[in-house]
């Protein structure tokens, strides 16, 4: 593990001992919607956050002063980018007289994720062994590895189901909301990727832009649910006209959309944004506020051989700039720009 990630994952359990120690009510701000855990006597699964701040806060009431953490064992695992987990062993030393519990030992399995800029607590399990030692024991050892093997086991049941929420959660980032194509963030992390393929192999990297002409007429005459569905059918129609492996679809905003085309030189560009032009006309969506009746796009296209001495954002730039012209020259026409 890295330097930096261990120094990072022990900032964040260190955080988290610190509050729950002095009893700070700060600590339920750390907690993810998307919680689950189990307390150390209970017999359930809590999920949600709104059920462990509950909890939490029954705790912190019902022993309001600071306790401490005599910390035995620590182990910090490093999952993916955005999830990390936290194994401790230790004993609970509460402001009382308490011989039972501060001599057994507590496990604790804290999993964090990063949910945007900050780090949330998804789950956490505290498992503390109230039982007596079994016959032929000194120490309730066997038990400590049954309860153990036990927790392994839903570590590994909670990190399978963590993935595949990230999973999730990464498409979900990545696709619109409204029309179920890339958005803008998946187009900027593609485009990045193109980009660099095709300056490695020197290929030509093109991208058409869209806008829908007159939309805002179209949303007063129509309303906008009847927009939002409009969008999605324009979405739809772009998917269907694509032919190359690779392309990519999405939303840039609003009324906008762009179609990423690696590996295409500025002829094929057009000759795809032709298509695109055809496939929305065949849709032939009612739009009584402008003059062909129907829903059309103006194009802009632009292709160009990715350099070092260039950006991606170059050629989105000159898309748009090609897209003005077409929108200049009347709408509902395709305009090129060369690089």
């Amino acid at each position: 593990m890295q330097a930096d990630r261990q120094q990072l994952i022990q900032s964040l359990f260190d955080a988290y001992i610190e509050m729950y120690a002095s009893r700070d009510d700060r600590l339920t701000a750390c907690f993810s919607e998307s919680f689950s855990g189990y307390t150390g006597g209970g017999d359930f699964l809590v999920k949600g956050r709104e059920a462990w701040v509950k909890i939490t806060r029954q705790d912190f009431s019902q022993v309001t002063e600071p306790i401490r953490i005599e910390m035995l064992d620590l182990s910090m695992q490093d999952l993916s980018d955005d999830v990390v987990l936290v194994t401790a062993l230790f004993h609970i030393h509460l402001p009382i007289n308490d011989q039972v519990l501060a001599s057994e030992t507590a496990r604790l399995v804290l999993v964090f994720r990063r949910e945007g800029e900050d780090w949330k607590i998804v789950h956490s399990g505290i498992s503390i062994p109230y039982h007596l030692v079994q016959a032929g024991e000194v120490y309730p050892l066997k038990g400590l590895q049954e309860r153990n093997e036990r927790l392994e086991a839903l570590v590994d049941e909670r990190t399978r189901a963590l993935e595949a929420l990230n999973n999730k959660l990464e498409l979900l980032s990545n696709t619109d909301g409204l029309t179920g194509i890339a958005n803008r963030r998946s187009l900027d992390r593609v485009l990045a990727q193109e980009w660099n393929r095709a300056q490695r192999a020197g290929t030509p990297l093109a991208l058409v832009m869209l806008d829908v002409d007159n939309f805002k007429h179209f949303n007063d005459h129509y309303g906008h649910l009847a927009g939002d569905d409009c969008l999605r059918a324009l979405a739809q129609a772009l998917v269907k006209a694509g032919r190359r492996a690779g392309e990519l679809v999405a939303r840039f905003g609003g009324e906008e959309f762009v179609v990423l085309l690696p590996d295409t030189s500025l002829p094929e560009a057009l000759e795809a944004a032709q298509r695109m032009q055809h496939e929305v006309w065949s849709l032939a969506l009612p739009h009584a506020e402008i003059a062909t009746g129907i829903v059309t796009f103006s194009l802009g296209v632009a292709s160009v051989v990715p350099s070092r001495d260039h950006l991606p954002e170059d050629l989105i730039r000159l898309a748009d700039t090609a897209l003005y012209q077409a929108k200049a020259s009347g709408r509902n026409c395709i305009s090129a720009a060369a690089s």
